[in-house]
């Protein structure tokens, strides 16, 4: 099939719209057992099947239209209560998602045609869908137009059309023009059964006075007929001239339409298009409705709305007219919320960031000469020039802000399918989705954060036997948190498990030689050793984990964004793993410092205060901070800077993880706006450094990586104590 440059185009947004739809119908059965009333959900299940469906039929990809028919068939009668929410249903739906999903992505690569491969698969998963669609008697598998017994609305799915009513008053001379009125009821009851039929007599006249050759008989009746209503209007073709006759949905079925008019697509906003796609209204009553507007609105010069005049000329009902002016709001609802977003490429976001970050720099570089210059005018021009450049830095980067909880509502699906691999009941609970944080750090965080959840269902969980035994909930919990803290994102990774042994983590450290056989370690030191490369305690290798590979990844993906890690556990109770990331991976708030000639950046959500170095620490690396014990870093020391030393240094205190440590530098600078820049591969082996920016005299100052350089800091005074124990 050959596709011209337009529909190309075209067929791009259809893509990417039908995956964004697959999602939302995966998650939407992924939350259909959480016990709330899924009715909502299952419409919107079945609105998205029917809307991919639908888009396929339009670019002629008949393979994805006979696959996701039989989907929507079974979400059909999910809709009308036939067949039941099950585990076993949702397990049968999601291969199905993912199916259609392949069948999309295959467009994508430029295969629009179908692949005997791919459908001997979908086949498969059709067989699997048959038991479900048995449970109906009427069998809607089957594709219906309007010219068999049944027709399929657009955008509305399969709806019975049966239950018409007829008012027909022939005209008068109709005898007189050969056309017999019961002929064409008889033609009628081909369509359908006439389950109720009663004549009009009120226009008979005396016997006297009657005409042989006029008609003074009316008839109201009731249908039962799968045939739509421009069908049925049909039969009475040639007497429509001068007779009257009205067709309408019996009470009993304007229910049905009333839904179906709900879940039209969102493609056209005008009311009587709306109802002519439901099948409450033909063509020709629209036409004729339109017309009488315009000659009313020409007559009166003022227009009487649409439905007022359908209603009046009684081809359709006011609840109709209603649901109808509702799916009308609610389309112009949601065209004017897609009219305020707009897609943008991430490169073109990205190089946005790239180009902002330079004029950070250079913004710098102009103030730094103004304050040389120390004119008041140019003084006050660059400090506006700054804050306007700094409302542009953080506006470009909420630009790349996203919630979490698109990351998170990935692991539904991994849950689900893992628990039922290990034989486990495990209930996600996820809060804090809406905390929002860079795209980039969303990108790169997915991976270690799907070892977590793994390796929390495999080791962290207990089976619902040994739960039981314990008292406890044979499901277990698993719990996925984000919140914003001190300028970063902090992720929580929790289960209710038996947590951590601290007993068997540390003899499997000394064994492996990890630590010493007498060292004195707190819990979270001990707790830190399971992301050391090659540690497991598991008894046994599973398929998830065991071998002691991916937590020392976890652990190396985590640092190289900058962030940290801790573990809190209680055996028996459970165990909380948080991250901690910096909300943007490009541009930070950072707070300058000298050290001889050299020139550094601490991160600003990590500086507690600053003070001045007292002359009594020159023996020793700590000082009394208000009372507590403040070790200290001093950095002429730890990278080696030979320059004369002032006769007055000073401390940053730092906080990481809830504990302080100093760091003693020459000079204080103040805040700075950081353009961070990656250091070369020649660097990478230096602990402590998170990268490089330039300052506004041209100059290049280091980044700490202020995790990194306590932690390393730590490890080295422990060694000092083990080597020289008091």
């Amino acid at each position: 099939m050959s596709i011209d440059a337009e529909m190309k185009a075209a067929l791009v947004t259809f893509t990417i719209e039908s995956l964004e739809l697959l999602q939302d119908m995966e998650d939407g059965l992924l939350s259909l057992e959480d016990g709330e009333d899924p009715t909502e959900r299952i419409n919107s299940i079945f609105r998205a099947a029917h809307t991919i469906k639908g888009s396929s039929g339009l670019f002629g990809l008949d393979h994805i239209v006979k696959f996701t028919h039989v989907v929507e068939s079974v979400l059909d009668l999910v809709r009308e209560g036939k067949v039941a929410v099950s585990s076993e249903l949702i397990a049968v739906l999601l291969p199905c998602c993912d199916h259609m999903a392949l069948l999309i992505r295959a467009v994508i690569d430029g295969d629009v045609d179908e692949n005997p491969t791919t459908t001997a698969a979908g086949d498969d998963l059709l067989v699997e869908l048959r038991p479900f669609l048995e449970c109906d008697s009427d069998n809607k598998v089957a594709a219906f137009t309007p010219a068999q017994e049944r027709f399929e609305a657009s955008g509305g799915g399969d709806v019975e059309t049966g239950d018409w009513h007829l008012s027909l008053r022939f005209g008068a001379d109709s005898l007189r023009s050969g056309m017999d009125p019961l002929s064409f009821i008889r033609y009628l009851s081909t369509l359908g059964n006439i389950v109720n039929l009663t004549t009009i007599t009120n226009s008979i006249p005396a016997a006297e006075d009657m005409d042989p050759e006029t008609n003074y008989l009316g008839f109201e009746i009731d249908v039962k007929s799968h045939a739509g209503k421009e069908a049925l209007e049909n039969v009475f073709e040639f007497v429509r001239g001068d007779s009257l006759i009205h067709i309408l949905p019996l009470e009993s079925a304007i229910g049905d339409y009333i839904e179906l008019i709900r879940s039209l697509p969102e493609d056209d906003i005008f009311l009587g298009e709306l109802l002519v796609k439901s099948g409450v209204l033909t063509k020709r009553e629209l036409d004729e409705g339109l017309s009488k507007q315009k000659i009313d609105s020409e007559n009166s010069q003022t227009a009487q709305p649409i439905g007022e005049i359908l209603v009046g000329q009684r081809v359709v009902q006011q609840p109709l007219i209603n649901a109808a002016l509702e799916k009308q709001k609610q389309i112009k609802d949601n065209k004017a919320r897609e009219n305020q977003s707009i897609r943008v490429d991430a490169e073109r976001l990205d190089k946005l960031i790239d180009l902002i970050g330079e004029l950070v720099i250079s913004s710098a570089g102009v103030n730094l000469r103004a304050l040389q210059v120390a004119e008041t005018v140019l003084l006050e021009a660059t400090s506006e020039m700054m804050r306007l450049v700094e409302e542009v830095r953080d506006s470009a980067l909420q630009l790349r802000m996203v919630p979490i909880g698109s990351t998170f509502s990935r692991f539904q699906r991994v849950v689900r399918d893992v628990s039922k691999d290990l034989g486990k009941e495990i209930n996600l609970v996820i809060t804090g989705g809406d905390t929002e944080v860079d795209k980039s750090v969303v990108e790169k965080i997915g991976d270690p954060l799907m070892h977590l959840v793994r390796n929390a269902m495999d080791h962290g969980i207990e089976s619902a036997e040994v739960r039981q035994q314990n008292g406890k909930p044979s499901q277990g919990s698993l719990r996925l948190n984000a919140y914003h803290e001190s300028g970063t994102i902090a992720i929580e990774v929790g289960d209710d498990g038996g947590g951590l042994n601290r007993e068997r983590i540390l003899a499997k450290a000394v064994e492996k030689g990890l630590v010493a056989a007498d060292a004195k370690l707190t819990d979270q030191e001990v707790y830190a050793l399971i992301f050391e490369p090659g540690f497991s305690t598991a008894a046994q290798i599973s398929n998830l984990s065991g071998r002691g590979v991916g937590m020392d990844v976890v652990k190396r993906n985590v640092t190289d964004l900058r962030g940290s890690i801790e573990v809190e556990s209680s055996m028996g109770v459970g165990t909380t793993i948080r991250v901690r990331l910096p909300l943007t991976l490009a541009i930070i708030d950072g707070f300058l410092v000298g050290v001889g000639k050299a020139s550094f950046v601490v991160p600003l959500d990590r500086v507690v205060e600053c003070l001045e170095l007292t002359n009594d620490t020159e023996t020793h690396d700590y000082m009394d901070l208000r009372g507590e014990v403040l070790p200290f870093i001093r950095l002429r020391s730890l990278f080696g800077i030979v320059e004369q030393p002032p006769r007055r240094s000073n401390v940053i205190v730092v906080e990481v993880a809830g504990s302080k440590t100093g760091l003693v530098v020459d000079r204080l600078l103040g805040e700075f706006q950081t353009v961070i820049k990656p250091l070369g591969k020649l660097f990478a082996h230096v602990q402590g450094l998170g990268g490089s920016t330039i300052l506004g005299s041209g100059e290049v100052a280091l980044i700490l990586d202020v995790p990194v350089l306590v932690s390393s800091f730590e490890q080295k005074l422990q060694r000092n104590t083990q080597l020289y124990p008091a």
